[in-house]
């Protein structure tokens, strides 16, 4: 645990660039002798013909932040040596090669945060209400689904989502 002895669980929506030192800083610990990191970055795809040039992030707020407290919970009954949980994630335009989410887990050895983090952003693209939006060079763009979210099969993962359509 922290030096205080409390455990620390923050999640951040960001339209500002992520700071990998700032998460990593928000989950040092001198009880931990491992930080678990995850970067999720944008990156070039081709589909159907078309390249990726970015993609724009929308999050349902107000549940966001409810969801993360029930991943941080699930994460802590099953990897309780877990100190500090820190997600930062970004909001609107995110260009090809920048991060959309950065991620971190100390606990006291590294078998603990790794399994941890793998988890916590299997679950978080799974439940947390994060939607994305592919940006394609023919000015075109469509809502992406999640493989992991339980109705990506069965219908659009955006509320507003449709076909294919003009930007």
């Amino acid at each position: 645990m922290s030096e205080t002895g409390e455990r620390r669980d923050v999640f951040k929506l960001s339209h500002d660039w992520l700071s990998v030192q700032e998460v990593v800083d928000i989950v040092s610990s001198a009880s931990c002798g491992a930080i678990s990191v995850f970067i999720g970055t944008t990156r070039e795809d081709e589909v159907a013909g078309r390249k990726v040039i970015g993609l724009e992030y929308e999050a349902y707020e107000p549940m966001v932040q409810s969801e993360f407290t029930k991943l941080c919970v699930d994460i802590r009954e099953r990897w309780p040596t877990v100190t500090h949980i820190c997600v930062h994630h970004r909001l609107g335009w995110v260009e090809v090669g920048q991060a959309s989410v950065v991620m971190a887990i100390s606990s006291p050895h590294r078998h603990d945060g790794q399994q941890a983090i793998q988890h916590c952003i299997t679950h978080l693209k799974a439940n947390i209400p994060i939607w994305k939006k592919e940006v394609y060079n023919t000015e075109d763009w469509s809502w992406k689904e999640n493989a992991e979210c339980p109705w990506a099969s069965h219908c659009d993962s955006h509320p507003m989502a449709s076909s294919t359509e003009s930007v």
